[in-house]
C-alpha cells in the first residue's frame, strides 16, 4: 500500500498532465498573500469563462513540465504558484487576471504558454487589453457590411435623381404642350 503523500503527489501529476494535455493555454500566477475568500473570489469568476486555477507543489509541477512542450513554464515556478488551465477563450482568461491583479496587488502574473509559445508577464497584459471575441465579430460585420452600404446608398441616389429627371421631363411636357 502507498503512503498517503506518495499517493497525493501521482494524483496531483496525473491531474497536471490531463489539464496540460486538454489546455491550450496556461497562465502561471504567484498567490501568496492571498486570503481564502479572496482565492475563491478569482475561481469563481474564472469559472464564469470554464477556466480552471490548479495549485500543485512546484517540485510536482517541475517533474511533470520537465517532460512535456511546457517545460518553459517551470521558470516561473517561485514560491506558491497556481495553474490556470485555458480551453477555449485566452483573451476572456487573461482580462479577468489582469483586473483582479490591479484590485488584489497580492496576486502576481508571472508568464504563461499561449499555444506553443511562452508568454511574459507584459504579454498577459497586452492579452488582456485585445477586445473580446464578440467585439472583434461585430467590427468584421460592420467592416464587410460598410462596402455593402455604401453600394445600396449609391444606387438609391441615382434612383432618385432618375425619379427626380421624369419627373422634371413629366412637368415640362405638361406645360409645354
Amino acid at each position: 500500500m502507498k503512503k498517503l503523500g506518495l499517493l497525493f503527489k501521482e494524483i496531483s501529476g496525473n491531474r497536471i498532465k490531463e489539464k496540460l494535455e486538454s489546455a491550450n493555454t496556461v497562465f502561471v500566477v504567484k498567490y501568496s498573500g492571498l486570503s481564502g475568500p479572496e482565492l475563491n473570489m478569482l475561481r469563481q469568476s474564472l469559472s464564469d469563462f470554464k477556466v480552471n486555477l490548479f495549485v500543485v507543489r512546484n517540485t510536482i509541477a517541475r517533474r511533470i513540465l520537465k517532460s512535456s512542450q511546457w517545460e518553459g513554464l517551470a521558470a516561473f515556478l517561485n514560491g506558491p504558484c497556481g495553474f490556470i488551465f485555458v480551453n477555449d477563450d485566452p483573451v476572456s482568461a487573461s482580462k479577468v487576471l489582469y483586473t483582479f491583479s490591479k484590485e488584489h496587488e497580492k496576486l502576481q502574473l508571472e508568464g504563461g504558454f499561449l499555444r506553443e509559445r511562452l508568454l511574459e508577464k507584459k504579454d498577459i497584459e497586452a492579452l488582456a487589453k485585445l477586445p473580446s471575441k464578440e467585439m472583434l465579430r461585430a467590427q468584421v460585420v460592420i467592416g464587410l457590411k460598410s462596402p455593402i452600404t455604401g453600394i445600396v446608398m449609391v444606387l438609391h441616389r441615382t434612383l432618385n435623381k432618375f425619379v427626380i429627371c421624369l419627373d422634371q421631363i413629366k412637368k415640362k411636357k405638361e406645360t409645354g404642350s
